[in-house]
């Protein structure tokens, strides 16, 4: 079933955004820690859901990227032991090239999504989430509402319940088990994607901020930014290339990505999907009948 919350109210005010220990390479720019000033905005607890994307193509016959060029990239590991050889991606090779993958078909042409209504849509370019948002009267978050949201209201802490992967020997979230591509356990319960709301929610009620899918931010991405970022509700650079992504994914392993953490940054151009890329929504002013409002 498709999961249902309020939205929540997230007041303004200030926070500290990046990290001195940053973790990922200097193209990701995760650093210098730096003071950001934000304005009150509402957030979704959840990643948007299959069924909710459905209904928005449903209501305006949307075509997405992936769609138009007819084929997305899919994680090799999902894929027939028959399924005929394909164009893999040549920096990540299991990610491969499938004719016939789309939101609507997550894992190829011979995938559907029965029992997968209540996991967040993939395959999905920013495009496709901005054209969404337009519908849905929503829009995506700035890169620093974000990780203002995702932290949960902890300081400087990498993970949205503090600083142990796995508190207690416990699973907080959907990321690659094993060993990296061959072998995933799946020990934290998921091969693929989970459900939105799967594991508890941070501090703030947000669920899935890290692990699970890859989430779109407005923003253009720089990795110099940080270093001359505006104090109050920046909101990227004026133009770039790549759009941000943030939060890491089902496939991230610390064997060679270990971006699951608040801080963590990545980006891709605005036309392109996968099958571990979604988005959450905000919206700008509070409703007082709806929201849940934290600090």
């Amino acid at each position: 079933m498709q999961p249902t919350a309020p939205t929540i109210l997230l007041r303004g005010g200030e926070f500290l955004m990046g990290t001195d220990h940053p973790a990922g390479g200097p193209a990701d720019g995760e650093g210098p820690v730096h003071r950001v000033r934000l304005s009150s905005f509402r957030i979704d607890p959840y990643a948007v859901t299959n069924a909710r994307f459905a209904s928005f193509v449903a209501a305006t016959g949307h075509v997405t990227d992936a769609e138009r060029y007819g084929w997305s990239f899919v994680f090799g590991g999902f894929l027939p032991a028959a399924f005929p050889p394909t164009r893999a991606a040549a920096p990540a090779p299991w990610w491969r090239q499938v004719h016939g993958a789309d939101w609507n078909h997550p894992q190829g042409p011979h995938s559907d999504l029965d029992g997968r209504e209540d996991h967040p849509v993939v395959h999905v370019s920013w495009n496709d989430a901005m054209a969404f948002c337009a519908w849905d009267g929503t829009r995506l978050p700035t890169e620093a509402e974000w990780e203002y949201a995702a932290r949960g209201g902890l300081v400087g802490q990498p993970f949205p319940w503090g600083s142990v992967l796995e508190p207690g020997g416990r699973h907080r979230m959907n990321v690659f088990q094993g060993r990296f591509p061959a072998e995933n356990t799946c020990a934290d319960g998921y091969a693929g994607t989970a459900p939105v709301d799967a594991y508890p929610p941070n501090g703030f009620g947000l669920h899935n901020v890290t692990g699970n899918v890859w989430e779109w931010c407005a923003d253009w991405f720089d990795p110099h930014y940080y270093a001359h970022s505006p104090l109050c509700d920046p909101a990227g650079p004026d133009r770039g290339t790549h759009r941000v992504m943030r939060g890491g994914s089902y496939l991230c392993h610390a064997s060679y990505c270990s971006r699951y953490r608040v801080d963590a940054r990545s980006a891709s151009e605005p036309d392109s999907s996968t099958g571990n890329t979604g988005f959450r929504v905000v919206q700008d002013r509070p409703a007082s009948n709806r929201a849940v409002a934290h600090p």
